[in-house]
């Protein structure tokens, strides 16, 4: 078990590794997928560079900055948190984590796909969340709309309550080989009139579905809040100003939490979620 789990390894996240770990916790570091911050050509507002500098490089040089204070940086997908008995269970493609205290630092990555009708049906049929939502499809026929491991946990976490689960991949291919029904035709409009009733899809064909589940891409910070109970704020995650949000031992910095979207603020709260994981670890020993 470690101290302090960290998901994220940009700016939010490897700031929070660097603080706890200087505070004497122990220190893992869990990340996936390409940084926003790798797809900025040039970063001239960041005090200490005087020529700029790439975000790809800035990147990698707070990883290496990490692992030469000896902090435990793997790159795996996580599906899912989880807090029992007073210690969280953090579950990834590869292994299941335990931790005493943990930091989300994924940068807000809430994906809502480009198909007419998923705006004005959320809430309504629409949803981001199995195991928030999945009780109110008892026996009905759902979809989840996606093609990664992630839309395959929701599926997973769906199967046993739903009547009928099939993954929509939306003219992608899926990553793996499955059990569950798949349907990789392009999606047109989601229908319906108070709630979700069909899927249409670009070969003029309909499916008469219940409910509609988006997990595009991989996990993202308010995708795992969701499923804890953590207070959002919009899209974004609610905190108090030592980054803690509604669930002890539970904290979050960065682009996941909104506001300005910029590397000085998310290092910030980064010094301040790790300061704060280390008092609260300390705290409950």
């Amino acid at each position: 078990m470690v101290d302090v789990l960290v998901i994220g390894a940009g700016p939010a996240g490897i700031s929070a590794a660097l603080y706890a770990k200087r505070a004497g916790a122990s220190v893992t570091v869990l990340y996936n997928g390409e940084s926003n911050l790798e797809k900025a050509h040039k970063i001239d507002n960041y005090y200490g560079f005087e020529n700029g500098i790439d975000g790809k490089s800035l990147y990698q040089a707070g990883i290496n900055q990490a692992k030469n204070l000896e902090i435990d940086v793997k790159q795996e997908e996580v599906f899912n948190i989880k807090k029992e008995n007073e210690i969280f269970i953090i579950e990834t493609d590869n292994y299941n984590y335990e931790a005493k205290a943990v930091i989300i630092a994924t940068g807000n990555k809430k994906l809502r796909p480009n198909i007419k009708g998923v705006l004005d049906f959320e809430g309504k049929g629409i949803s981001y969340c199995a195991i928030c939502d999945g009780f109110f499809y008892r026996k009905k026929d759902v979809v989840v709309i996606g093609n990664g491991k992630f839309a395959i946990k929701e599926a997973d976490d769906l199967k046993n309550i739903v009547n009928s689960v099939t993954i929509l991949t939306n003219g992608e291919e899926i990553v793996d080989n499955i059990s569950y029904t798949v349907d990789t035709r392009k999606i047109k409009e989601i229908h319906g009139e108070n709630k979700v009733s069909s899927i249409e899809f670009e070969d003029g064909n309909k499916m008469q579905v219940d409910g509609a589940f988006i997990a595009i891409g991989e996990a993202g910070g308010t995708d795992f809040a969701k499923k804890l109970g953590v207070m959002l704020k919009g899209d974004s995650i609610d905190v108090d100003e030592n980054m803690k949000t509604n669930i002890d031992g539970l904290y979050s910095c960065g682009n996941v939490n909104g506001g300005l979207l910029q590397v000085c603020k998310a290092t910030y709260e980064g010094a301040k979620a790790g300061l704060a994981a280390v008092q609260y670890v300390k705290k409950n020993k």
